[in-house]
């Protein structure tokens, strides 16, 4: 066990064990599938109800990319230094306290993995349907997003080849679909809007507006996959050397496709059309290039979210296997097969995965879960100045590009945009902070527990 002190605690954290790994490529596309998924596929309707400016809205998703990068460069000091498994999880315990690292592990599988998984599945589904005209069959959705997470939970619970050629194979697909859509698109559609690209005096208002702030939230939802490295650090070969390009090289690619993607929505399809609908893609892909090639596209972008459910399957399970590492009470959830898999992990994950589907809509999942991911990352990203000032020494084979700048960048966007959303949807930001309280209860049950449990 290797000890790591901060002010007044000494938190133990266990040596790397590496059984199998992963090479970097498919770290490389899990981060790449992880990002590209529902947010981007379904946000800018959303967007319009309360921003008609195209400018803006662009600005929105370059902004969202920026941010990324920034917190991904953070996050690469951080998993260079302290490389391993579980992502938040391990940064917050040796940083902060194991209550803090607990807590976001909570969250990491109460909603930061399940609510996602369920979203994408819930958006492969829409569109799925709406491509064959049965879109209003809810029963239907339903089914075709839980018959989805079931199928790939039992591919990733079953071989480790398996679950790397299945992740690679999707993503790259992913890709390749919306550079072709982009590019068609762009040849043979006739523009629906004027898209300028320099900001009028009114776009200047917006840019500062509780809009725009609220908007935010859901671009960074969108973004959000951009940490899933962290969470299979200790299944790479050489995590100090390979983490710090997989985050950065994942995340600017996902930006260029993102920024691309939600030009040609804007530009084909009229924004009326868009406007709060959730199958924005389905609904340019018809504008661009009819009914027949909209079906077509649809149910190809369809197939793309299969990538993004596959790589929170692959990912995700690896916080709950670490907690249970760590926490005897939870030692179940550590449990492997012979392949060295979190199989009990990724089972619990996609159970709860599908009681959001059966028992709630999109739209009450999307805020509530974007909110507490982003107040996760805020307080993962302010740890790199707190384990810098208290463990000055600690080895750190990767520095954070423009240190302190870059993760100042990211704490004050996100802060800003957090304190909008807390005022504005107090709702869905107080039920958020439930579940933190939460965890932290459960924090204290499972210690308590440990302690009295004889030796």
């Amino acid at each position: 066990m290797a000890p790591t002190t901060c002010d007044g605690c000494v938190t133990t954290i266990p040596e790397i064990k590496v059984h199998g790994s992963y090479r970097r490529s498919t770290v490389t596309a899990v981060v790449i599938a992880n990002m590209i998924g529902t947010g981007v596929f379904t946000s800018l309707g959303f967007q319009l109800l309360e921003i008609r400016s195209p400018v803006v809205i662009l600005a929105l998703w370059l902004l969202g990319g920026v941010i990324a990068l920034c917190g991904a460069m953070t996050y690469a000091e951080l998993g260079a230094a302290l490389p391993r498994s579980g992502g938040e999880y391990n940064f917050l315990s040796a940083i902060y306290h194991p209550v803090a690292g607990f807590v976001s592990g909570w969250v990491s599988a109460t909603i930061g993995f399940a609510a996602p998984v369920a979203l994408a599945a819930m958006t492969f589904s829409a569109y799925a349907t709406s491509s064959y005209g049965a879109g209003g069959n809810s029963w239907l959705n339903k089914g075709l997003a839980v018959a989805l997470v079931a199928l790939l939970s039992a591919v990733h619970s079953i071989s480790r080849r398996q679950s790397g050629g299945l992740q690679a194979t999707f993503t790259l697909l992913k890709v390749a679909v919306i550079v072709c859509f982009c590019g068609a698109a762009l040849l043979l559609a006739d523009p629906q809007q004027d898209l300028r690209l320099l900001p009028e005096n009114s776009d200047l208002g917006l840019l500062a507006s509780g809009a725009f702030a609220v908007s935010l939230i859901y671009v960074s939802y969108a973004y959000s996959g951009w940490n899933a490295a962290t969470y299979l650090s200790s299944e790479l070969e050489n995590p100090q050397r390979d983490l710090p390009r997989i985050l950065f090289t994942g995340t600017a690619v996902v930006t260029c496709l993102y920024v691309a993607l939600n030009f040609v929505f804007l530009k084909v399809a009229p924004m009326n059309a868009l406007e709060g609908q959730v199958e924005v893609g389905y609904i340019a892909a018809h504008a661009a290039f009819g009914p027949a090639g909209g079906r077509f596209t649809g149910l190809a972008l369809a197939l793309l979210l299969v990538s993004t459910v596959s790589a929170m399957t692959l990912a995700g399970p690896r916080v709950l296997q670490v907690i249970g590492e760590d926490f005897a009470l939870l030692k179940l959830l550590a449990r492997t097969n012979a392949d060295d898999l979190p199989y009990v992990a990724i089972i619990l994950q996609s159970t709860l995965a599908v009681a959001f589907i059966l028992t709630s809509s999109f739209e009450s999942i999307l805020v509530f879960a974007g909110f507490t991911l982003a107040l996760n990352s805020f307080v993962t990203v302010l740890g790199v100045f707190v384990l810098r000032f208290r463990q000055p020494d600690l080895a750190r084979p990767y520095r954070t590009f423009g240190y302190p700048i870059t993760p100042l960048i990211f704490l004050l966007v996100m802060g800003w945009t957090l304190a909008f959303v807390l005022f504005s949807k107090p709702v869905e930001a107080l039920f958020g902070l439930l579940i933190i309280a939460s965890g932290a209860l459960f924090y204290w049950l499972a210690t308590r527990a440990a302690s009295t449990t004889p030796a």
